[in-house]
């Protein structure tokens, strides 16, 4: 089995639902995310996916993302915008644009600070 990841970013304010604390107020996050995409071959240039490929399909995603009060964007105006949820919008997202015969996404990483991080994977 193959595997790889890259790593990118993206800075987003939100508050949270249901939450009695702090964090139900808004406020924002510069979020770090990690994916993985893992595979059993490689294709005829010895690659599982180009990382450049994989940074424009993440990239693409986080835009939709980025710079923006995530309450308002589709799904989190409906969906508690969590670290959790917004690990399987980005998988959820990505899974329909590079899963191949072969290849799949593996897991994505969200973190909300650099101590603090949420990791959906389907199993």
């Amino acid at each position: 089995m193959f595997e790889i990841f890259i790593d990118d970013d993206f800075s987003a304010a939100h508050s949270l639902k249901n939450y009695k604390g702090k964090c139900e107020n808004l406020h924002g996050h510069n979020y770090k995310v990690r994916v993985f995409v893992a595979g059993e071959s490689l294709d005829n240039s010895g690659m599982l996916m180009d990382f450049t490929e994989l940074k424009r399909d993440v990239s693409s995603i986080l835009l939709l993302l980025d710079h923006k009060c995530l309450d308002d964007v589709e799904p989190f105006d409906k969906t508690n915008p969590t670290a959790e949820n917004i690990a399987k919008y980005i998988y959820d997202k990505l899974k329909m644009k590079i899963q191949t015969p072969g290849r799949s996404i593996e897991k994505v990483f969200v973190w909300e600070t650099d101590k603090n991080c949420a990791v959906y994977y389907e199993r």
